[in-house]
C-alpha cells in the first residue's frame, strides 16, 4: 500500500515539474511578431522578383540576346588553328622508306560580301529579342494583375468574414432577447426555436467565411511566388475610386501599348527578315582568306604564308533553299494572322472590360443605398420586436436582408476593383 502511495506521489511530483517547466518555457519564449502590413505595391514587387513564370521569361530573353551575338559573329574575322602529324609507308614499286609529315597552320577568313544575308540574320535576331522582351513585359503585367485580383479577393474575404461575424453577434443577441421574453411569457417556444435556427445558420456561414479567408490568403501568397510567406494586414483598398478613362481613350491606348500585340508585330518583322536572309542564300559569298603555316617531314619545319580571295556560289541544293523560303513565308502568314486575331481580341477585351466597369460602378452605388435601407429596416424590426408588436420571423428576415446587402456591397466593390485592373491590363498599362 505504501509503495502504491509513493508511486502516486512520485508521478504527481513529476507531473508538476513537467507542467512547471512547460510554463517556464512558454513564458520564456517571446510571442511571435505578427507579419507587417502588406501593401499592394509591395505584393506586386515581391511577385515580380519571385514568380517562376517571370524567371522563365527572363531566361528566354537571355537566350534571344545570345542569338543576336551568334548572328553578328559573321561580321568578325574567323581565326582557326590546325595541326596534324602523319606517318605513311610507300609500298608502291619501287618501294621506298616510310615517311612522316607534320603540318600546322593558322587560318584567317573574313567575310567581305554576302549581299545582306548576315545583315538580315542580325535584324531577325534583334526583332526576336524585341519580341521576347515585350513578351516578358506581358508576363509582368499578367503577374501584377493576378496579384491585384488575389489581393482584392483576400480583402473581400476578410470583409465578408466581418459581415458574418456581425451577423452571428446579432443573431446571438436576438436569441438572448427571445429567451428572456419566453421566460417572461411574452413570446412562444416557436420564437426561441426560430432564433436558434437563425443563429446556427449564421454560424455555418461564419465557418465558410473563415475557410474562404484561408483559401484567399494562400492564393495571394501563390500569386506572389512565395507560397510559404505569412500574410498579415492589408491596405484598405476595397473602396470606390472612380477609374477615369473614356472608352475611346482605352481603345486607342490598348492598340498602341499592348505588349503582346507589339511582340507579334516584332515577330512579324523578324519573319520578314528571315525571308530576306534565306533568299540571299542563292547569292554568291566573297571572303578574304589567309594562311600562315609550319610544315615539313623533319625538324626544323618550314614556314609559309598565303593570302587571297574565296568566292562561293551555290548552284543547286536539292530545292533546300526554295523549301526554306516557303517555310519562312508560311511562318510570316501565321504570325500576321495571329497579330490580326490578337488585335481583334484586344478590341473585344477593352469593350468588355469597359462595359463591366460601368456595370459594377452602378452596382456599387446601388449597394450603398440597399445597405442603408436594410440597416434602417433592421432597426425598425428590432424596435417592433422589443415593443412586442413585431414577430421573430420579421426580425430574422431583416437580419438576413442586411447580411445579404452587405455581402452584395463587398462583392460589388471587389468586382469594380477587378474590372478596373482588367481594363488596365487590356490597355497594356504597366
Amino acid at each position: 500500500m505504501k509503495e502504491g502511495m509513493m508511486a502516486i506521489l512520485r508521478a504527481g511530483v513529476v507531473g508538476v515539474l513537467v507542467v512547471a517547466l512547460g510554463a517556464v518555457r512558454v513564458f520564456a519564449e517571446e510571442p511571435a511578431a505578427p507579419p507587417p502590413l502588406l501593401t499592394l505595391q509591395a505584393a506586386i514587387t515581391t511577385a515580380l522578383r519571385n514568380h517562376p513564370s517571370l524567371q522563365a521569361a527572363k531566361g528566354v530573353v537571355q537566350g534571344q540576346q545570345a542569338l543576336v551575338g551568334v548572328a553578328r559573329s559573321n561580321y568578325f574575322p574567323q581565326i582557326n588553328f590546325g595541326a596534324d602529324y602523319r606517318h605513311s609507308t610507300n609500298n608502291f614499286p619501287p618501294a621506298g622508306d616510310a615517311t612522316a609529315s607534320i603540318n600546322s597552320a593558322v587560318t584567317l577568313q573574313q567575310l567581305i560580301l554576302d549581299f545582306g544575308k548576315t545583315g538580315a540574320d542580325v535584324e531577325a535576331a534583334r526583332e526576336n529579342l524585341k519580341s521576347g522582351r515585350l513578351d516578358e513585359e506581358n508576363f509582368r503585367q499578367t503577374v501584377a494583375v493576378n496579384v491585384k485580383v488575389t489581393y482584392f479577393a483576400l480583402l473581400a474575404a476578410r470583409h465578408l468574414l466581418q459581415v458574418q461575424d456581425e451577423t452571428v453577434r446579432q443573431s446571438q443577441e436576438h436569441l438572448d432577447q427571445t429567451q428572456g421574453f419566453y421566460q417572461a411569457g411574452t413570446r412562444t417556444r416557436f420564437d426561441v426555436t426560430n432564433a436558434e435556427v437563425t443563429l446556427t445558420n449564421a454560424q455555418l456561414n461564419l465557418i465558410r467565411a473563415r475557410n474562404a479567408v484561408v483559401v484567399a490568403r494562400v492564393a495571394l501568397a501563390n500569386a506572389m511566388g512565395v507560397p510559404d510567406q505569412p500574410i498579415g494586414d492589408l491596405e484598405e483598398l476595397l473602396t470606390f475610386e472612380k477609374f477615369e478613362v473614356s472608352e475611346d481613350q482605352a481603345l486607342k491606348e490598348g492598340l498602341a501599348a499592348r505588349p503582346d500585340l507589339l511582340a507579334l508585330s516584332a515577330q512579324r518583322q523578324a519573319d520578314e527578315a528571315v525571308i530576306r536572309s534565306v533568299q540571299r542564300t542563292n547569292f554568291p559569298v566573297l571572303s578574304g582568306v589567309a594562311d600562315y603555316s609550319y610544315s615539313g617531314q623533319d625538324f626544323h619545319l618550314v614556314h609559309n604564308w598565303d593570302a587571297g580571295l574565296h568566292l562561293s556560289f551555290p548552284i543547286f541544293s536539292g530545292f533546300y533553299t526554295q523549301s526554306q523560303i516557303a517555310l519562312a513565308r508560311a511562318n510570316l502568314v501565321v504570325t500576321g494572322a495571329n497579330e490580326e486575331g490578337l488585335r481583334q481580341d484586344v478590341i473585344l477585351a477593352i469593350h468588355a472590360a469597359y462595359s463591366t466597369l460601368q456595370e459594377t460602378e452602378e452596382r456599387v452605388r446601388t449597394s450603398e443605398v440597399v445597405v442603408r435601407q436594410a440597416q434602417e429596416n433592421l432597426d425598425l424590426a428590432n424596435g417592433r420586436f422589443q415593443a412586442g408588436v413585431g414577430t421573430s420571423i420579421e426580425q430574422t428576415d431583416a437580419q438576413v436582408t442586411l447580411a445579404d446587402a452587405k455581402t452584395s456591397q463587398v462583392r460589388a466593390l471587389f468586382d469594380y476593383r477587378v474590372a478596373a485592373a482588367a481594363l488596365e491590363k487590356a490597355m497594356g498599362r504597366e
